[in-house]
């Protein structure tokens, strides 16, 4: 209402604009505002004087089950139209006087605790109860109205439901009833949730629908809440959980486990191995026999063959073992083996599950080499350390490159250390290397055993008889090359020297016993030659062109007759001296002495002119020659020893027994004296001792009259045997000649 004051100033002033609330005045050009008091003038009125509502047994308190309306004409937001609601009395006040309360400010009715708990138990079907709205919020003060509530009591509808089962995949039209829930008061809404979150829902009337097919495989089962809540959402009771179970259908194909790497199974395991378990998974409902899954094995081999397959198959658990059959490494086998659900009956689904087997090597195959005897092998006993011997060869049969490393070892060899091997730790040759030189005297042959060992441990048997290898090995004898009895030669020759004079003679000091055959090499003047066999040094020709003081070197070579690629040489140097004075050369009066023939290792030592001979001139070294006699040459050999001896021996094998003089030419200096050495060579006993020669003997026959008397002999013989055979001829003459009746007759028995 305007107050009056405020109506007479809009009569008095003109052009006055009044609003409800605050008001804005025009007065002239400038607005004013102008704000009108509001005074308690209006009544507070409920929506209607009787409310009616039903309250369901079991309805939690504190939830309001009916809201109660009223209004205020006064102006919204002040003390005037601040309403406030309470409950004036209650008829019956059994079984509790205070059984409802009255939220003050928004008029919403419900149960008290007390009533609550009372209400289950109360007879009463009604109850009355007279409420009362006032403003003025909380003042004592205001305007006031009443009204009249009656709540029928009902009984509890809201009860929990029966599990439901609904088959999966049910062909019907969506949405589908599955159930009614009722909550039995006024003013109710309906709520659902499910777990998990399903195809599921409540209308109004609290009627549940599913609105699509189901499937076990995602979900067997459901938990569905409906809740009865007022206006504001609150909970008249706890909700009802109602248990939809899905009903399954055989609509699932058994699922292999995805095919994994090949499964390693080393060779040799013995039967009842397991190698895998296979675990197929049928999606139907665990337990039921849409998902109960057996196994049957389809490949390598069927399972119809009870003897000597190599896998089989639990049809139960789906484990896969090893057969009877055993395994070979390096296989690569591929298992099919049938899933079937319904236990394997009739009308189910099947899958074949696939299994790689991949059989693995073991260490169960010992190395052997290709060839367990090796040679003989010929080795020159001069052929040096660390020559390759021979090479062998092992094989291993075993797959795995680990198991195929060999260790090698010498078992053993006729000299220790002689002998070594040499190889690669993943190669199967090794080879026999010497370490040591080898010598024909002390081993002309030697047998090594070489072993071979797998490196990894063996499984199975041990090592076979392939394990070893004999290597044979000759050693070949090696002539080492001819020895001079010196390595440098020096002889001194006068310039007048004639043709054919001997210098010296080359001999060889080699403790082996072999033939040589002597030339001169680099005798450019021609000077020179020299025996083939005896190694006799001679001047070829007169010494033409030479001169005293000079020196001439050739070189001397020697070589084997039976190995001509054996040979040796040495220097021979050649001192030219003056010519000298033709000496007399008087024998000196050397002793005789005596040799065996056939030759013997020994011979005669000659000496230089002593100090008091008339040949000597002084002090030596002296040089010793033999004459220049080529017979003499050819027979013996002169060997110096030193400066004033020599060694005269026989130079050929058998030389005429008899007392021979043998010249021996001395030199010094520019001064030659000729010794003549008196040998006898005769034949020698078994003890090197010499038989001589005995005169005849007194009395006993010479040769010539031993000739006659064995001539009379026979002639006297051949005399008498020529007298008996005339005789005899003779006489059968004369028998011949008588008349056959003067012949007497023979006595008869």
């Amino acid at each position: 209402m305007v107050p009056a004051w405020l109506w007479l100033l809009c009569v008095s002033v003109p052009q006055v604009t009044l609003e409800t609330q605050d008001r804005r005045v025009l007065w002239g050009p400038q607005p004013v505002l102008v704000r009108v008091k509001d005074e308690n003038d209006q009544v507070p009125q409920f929506s209607q004087a009787i409310y009616r509502a039903q309250l369901s047994r079991g309805t939690r308190p504190g939830i309001p089950f009916l809201f109660l309306e009223a209004s205020d004409q006064d102006e919204p937001g002040t003390a005037n139209s601040d309403l406030r609601f309470r409950i004036l009395s209650q008829a019956p006040a059994q079984p509790s006087p205070d059984m409802f309360q009255l939220e003050p400010r928004q008029g919403a009715l419900a149960l008290s605790p007390k009533g609550s708990t009372s209400l289950d138990h109360a007879l009463e079907k009604t109850y009355q109860l007279l409420v009362q709205v006032k403003d003025m919020g909380d003042q004592a003060s205001g305007h006031q109205a009443i009204a009249t509530v009656e709540v029928s009591i009902i009984e509890n509808t809201w009860v929990p439901l029966e599990p439901i089962h609904l088959a999966e995949n049910l062909k019907v039209l969506y949405p589908h009833h599955i159930a009614q829930v009722h909550w039995s008061g006024d003013d109710v809404h309906y709520r659902l949730e499910s777990q998990p979150l399903g195809p599921f829902d409540v209308d109004a009337e609290g009627n549940l629908y599913v609105t699509r097919e189901l499937d076990t495989e995602a979900q067997a089962e459901y938990v569905l809440q409906v809740w009865a809540q007022n206006s504001r959402g609150e909970d008249y009771a706890a909700p009802l959980e109602l248990h939809v179970l899905v009903m399954d259908e055989n609509d699932n194909v058994p699922v292999c486990p995805p095919r994994g790497p090949a499964v390693s199974i080393p060779e040799l395991s013995p039967p009842g191995t397991e190698v895998t378990r296979l675990s197929a998974e049928d999606a139907d409902a665990p337990g039921s026999p849409n998902s109960h899954i057996v196994y049957q094995l389809l490949s390598p081999e069927s399972e119809d063959e009870v003897e000597g397959r190599a896998f089989q198959v639990d049809p139960t658990s789906g484990s896969v073992t090893l057969g009877a059959l055993p395994l070979q490494a390096g296989q690569n086998i591929l298992l099919l083996v049938l899933a079937m659900d319904l236990a394997g009956a009739e009308g189910g689904f099947s899958s074949t599950c696939e299994v790689e087997v991949e059989v693995t090597d073991i260490n169960d195959h010992a190395p052997e080499f290709t060839t367990s005897q090796i040679g003989p092998i010929s080795l020159p006993e001069d052929v040096e350390p660390g020559t390759l011997v021979a090479m062998l060869t092992a094989t291993d049969a075993d797959l795995e490159p680990a198991f195929r490393l060999m260790d090698f070892a010498i078992e053993r060899e006729d000299t220790e250390g002689t002998f070594d091997l040499d190889w690669e730790p993943d190669s199967g040759h090794v080879g026999l290397r010497l370490c040591k030189n080898l010598s024909y005297e002390a081993a002309p042959s030697h047998k090594v055993v070489v072993v071979v060992r797998s490196v990894a441990e063996l499984v199975g048997p041990g090592p076979g008889p392939g394990a070893t290898a004999t290597v044979t090995v000759l050693v070949e004898r090696v002539m080492p090359p001819p020895k001079l009895d010196q390595e440098r030669y020096e002889a001194s020759v006068p310039i007048s020297a004639p043709a054919g004079s001997l210098l010296l003679t080359i001999q060889s000091s080699d403790p082996i016993s072999r033939c040589l055959r002597f030339s001169l090499v680099n005798d450019s003047e021609g000077w020179l030659c020299i025996e083939k066999v005896s190694g006799e040094v001679h001047t070829a020709q007169s010494l033409q062109g030479a001169q005293p003081g000079d020196t001439y070197t050739v070189l001397v070579e020697a070589q084997d007759t039976d190995e001509p690629r054996l040979s040796t040489s040495a220097p021979l140097v050649i001192h030219f001296l003056k010519a000298p004075p033709a000496p007399a050369l008087t024998p000196a009066p050397v002793p005789s002495r005596y040799l065996c023939t056939p030759r013997q290792d020994h011979g005669v030592i000659v000496s230089g002119p002593s100090k008091d001979s008339d040949l000597a001139s002084g002090h030596g070294p002296y040089s010793f020659a033999l004459g220049p006699n080529p017979t003499v040459q050819r027979d013996w050999r002169l060997q110096t020893l030193n400066g004033s001896h020599a060694y005269l021996t026989l130079a050929l094998h058998w030389v005429e027994p008899r007392e021979h003089i043998i010249p021996v030419v001395v030199s010094h200096n520019a001064q030659m004296w000729q010794l003549l050495v008196r040998v006898i060579v005769c034949r020698c006993n078994v003890e090197g001792q010499c038989m001589r020669k005995v005169g005849r003997m007194k009395g006993m026959p010479t040769k010539l009259s031993a000739v006659g008397i064995l001539v009379g002999t026979l002639l006297a013989i051949g005399i008498f045997l020529i007298l008996i055979f005339t005789h005899r001829t003779l006489s059968r003459k004369k028998d011949l000649d008588q008349p056959a009746d003067s012949v007497p007759l023979k006595a008869t028995v």
